[in-house]
């Protein structure tokens, strides 16, 4: 994959709203623990930021993922990791299934409001009792004449406490666990919705995540995204976008660590020298900067096939994998070249350790990928599906 003039332009415009409109103001909502995302939604919405690769019968632009792609990795320009995270979920994350396979009906009433920013979505699939384990999903709705009854819980939930709907994952039936889902918009001001909990973490902090239940909430079945019962495909297929997002995303903050720890290396004074003069420093330092270029070539590819319509579960599963891992080792590496400074709350590279962890749980555990892999190459064995 290749940036055109058209990529860059778009990477342009995007920084430079993070420049004027985020950045200045990111401390500020990291120390508040949440960030204006219908105020910051609804500027991207009107530069047309949300909905590149969404059609353009709901507002979108129409093009292809590796648009998308673009724009993830842009967002690394933002100095912390919870704003672009909750941008991320707005576009690659609950909305994927629900612009594929969503009447068009559904599609007006809550796309088209997502994509021009005057909506903040949310994705509902963890719960207390079922992260990794997608299948193994409690929530319930039965059916009550022509709509829904939802019951149950949904934890981790980033964007829940400002959310306008949830693209929730609920058992819809008693069949097997890879068929008894659905995908259901649920909007959060329905009766019983409780937001229950606002859940602090120790990175993220500008994310707002939450835990909240739902006592016999009542939704339109019109309001169910495709096919009952083929939720959990819709998810997994989901997941692609989501994981491909996360790796995209992750390359220019681990380069603007690299890129400050080497100003730091080179004005930090030891030994008769600095501490660049080190060459275990310059050699770890050069090796990160070469595993972020092979995380980039593979996360391009993995896009650019993506794009033709290829099934990349097994390449974003690994481009997923290694930016957890990779952003996990720049982030603590070049804490530990900073040494006491490193250790501060306010420096980026401790930012970045903390923010980072996330993307080895978060969208699918490392266990998880791992699974998938070991799956798709044959070394494990496929679960039945009933």
């Amino acid at each position: 994959m290749e940036y055109s003039h058209e990529h860059l332009a778009i990477q342009k415009t995007l920084r430079r709203f993070i420049d004027e409109e985020i950045n200045p103001h990111v401390d500020e909502w990291e120390a508040a623990e949440a960030f204006p995302a219908h105020t910051v939604f609804r500027r991207l919405g009107a530069l047309g930021l949300l909905g590149l690769h969404k059609p353009e019968a709901y507002g979108g632009g129409g093009l292809d993922y590796s648009y998308a792609m673009a724009m993830a990795e842009a967002l690394g320009h933002v100095r912390c990791g919870g704003v672009p995270m909750a941008i991320g979920v707005q576009t690659d994350m609950c909305t994927p299934a629900l612009a594929r396979f969503g009447s068009d009906e559904l599609c007006r009433e809550f796309l088209a409001p997502a994509i021009a920013g005057e909506t903040v979505g949310c994705i509902g699939v963890s719960e207390p009792g079922a992260g990794s384990d997608v299948a193994g999903l409690k929530s319930r709705a039965r059916k009550d004449g022509s709509d829904y009854l939802i019951s149950g819980q949904k934890m981790w939930i980033t964007n829940s406490l400002q959310a306008d709907w949830m693209c929730m994952l609920v058992n819809t039936g008693d069949g097997p666990a890879h068929r008894n889902k659905s995908l259901v918009i649920v909007p959060m001001d329905s009766p019983g919705i409780e937001k229950a909990k606002k859940i602090r973490k120790i990175g993220m902090h500008s994310s707002d995540t939450g835990l909240i239940h739902f006592d016999e909430v009542r939704v339109p079945q019109r309001f169910r995204i495709g096919e009952e019962g083929q939720g959990f495909v819709y998810q997994m297929q989901q997941f692609q976008e989501e994981r491909l997002w996360c790796a995209a995303s992750s390359l220019e903050p681990m380069e603007n660590c690299i890129r400050e720890t080497i100003e730091w290396a080179q004005q930090r004074q030891l030994f008769g020298g600095t501490l660049a003069d080190q060459q275990w420093v310059q050699f770890k330092l050069a090796e990160l900067q070469t595993e972020v270029e092979a995380l980039r070539a593979l996360t391009y590819r993995a896009c650019d096939l993506y794009v033709q319509g290829q099934d990349v579960t097994a390449l974003a599963s690994m481009a997923k994998l290694k930016c957890g891992r990779l952003t996990r080792e720049v982030a603590d590496t070049c804490l530990q070249f900073w040494g006491g400074m490193g250790f501060t709350w306010e420096n980026r590279v401790s930012r970045l350790y903390r923010d980072g962890r996330l993307a080895s749980i978060g969208g699918g555990a490392d266990e998880v990928m791992l699974g998938i892999l070991a799956k798709t190459m044959g070394i494990a064995k496929r679960p039945p599906r009933g």
